[in-house]
């Protein structure tokens, strides 16, 4: 009897968590600018996964005969100051920056999430010792913080993902503590702690699934602002390195030609663009879509 009590409870838990997400799905859908930057974002993800398919020449293969040509039928993005097909280089350029921009976000989302989380749940000293190390973080300037720790580390793509990453984790950290100062006077962790649940099962069991909304919409927009961020590392040449495809990078090679092969520069330009912008219409649609307060306003 008991058993079957508990399968009726647990279905309807699934109906509502089933329901719940297909309320969510039916907002974002609705919302056409959100719909049209997920399409965008899957088009780049694939010609990503596929870049090697997709991808119409080798984008390290150097023609010096073929150096600076406009768009054309054969390439329809030019090609740059040493042959290289531009189209080709934007490709391979969406691999890199998505890899590098997720890279970002883990490293900053994962330590901010958890420092906000010990930190609102914890109170007391914990929280003011923890609060004012990310309010000295906030303190600098993001661009400044990456460029802070990216002096120490040295260039590269690997360390320009390792500055971006830290310099996000002030906004995952504070955010993350707001939710859970609201979250933590909840019955339900009142429940959890009443049965003797430890403060780390109820901390990662109970408060943190309830935070996880808004964590996952900072990342959406986390990650355009990563890509744009590793992006003006390479361009000033801190970043990727030469003749790594990369659209900041790209970018910063083609700029002495701008007054005549403008395609060189712009075309990465526009891609980049495209990705960013992409990633904050969509996260703006899953913000709307994942949180109440805007959902039936």
């Amino acid at each position: 009897m008991h058993g079957v009590q508990r399968l009726r409870k647990s279905n309807r838990l699934d109906l509502v968590k089933r329901s719940g997400a297909w309320r969510a799905l039916a907002v974002f859908s609705r919302n056409r600018a959100a719909v049209l930057g997920a399409i965008i974002l899957v088009c780049f993800v694939l010609a990503a996964l596929f870049a090697d398919l997709v991808a119409p020449y080798d984008p390290l293969a150097m023609v010096p005969e073929e150096s600076r040509q406009p768009p054309s039928g054969s390439h329809l993005m030019g090609t740059d100051h040493l042959g290289r097909d531009i189209l080709s280089r934007s490709i391979f350029g969406a691999r890199l920056s998505l890899l590098v921009g997720v890279a970002s976000v883990l490293i900053g989302g994962i330590a901010g999430t958890v420092a906000g989380l010990i930190a609102g749940y914890s109170g007391g000293r914990v929280d003011a010792v923890m609060m004012r190390v990310v309010d000295g973080m906030l303190a600098f300037p993001y661009i400044l913080l990456a460029l802070t720790v990216i002096s120490a580390l040295g260039p590269g793509i690997r360390n320009a993902i390792i500055a971006v990453g830290i310099s996000s984790i002030p906004e995952y950290a504070r955010l993350t503590r707001g939710t859970v100062l609201s979250a933590k006077e909840d019955v339900y962790v009142e429940a959890a702690r009443a049965i003797g649940c430890s403060s780390f099962r109820t901390m990662f069991r109970h408060v943190f699934p309830n935070v996880m909304a808004p964590v996952v919409v900072l990342s959406t927009l986390q990650l355009g602002w990563a890509i744009l961020s590793v992006s003006g590392l390479s361009f000033l040449g801190l970043g990727a390195q030469p003749p790594t495809p990369e659209w900041g990078l790209m970018v910063n090679m083609g700029r002495d030609y701008l007054g005549r092969e403008w395609w060189i520069s712009t075309f990465p330009g526009l891609t980049l663009a495209a990705a960013v912008m992409a990633l904050n219409l969509m996260g703006d649609g899953l913000r709307e879509a994942l949180d109440p307060k805007l959902r039936f306003r």
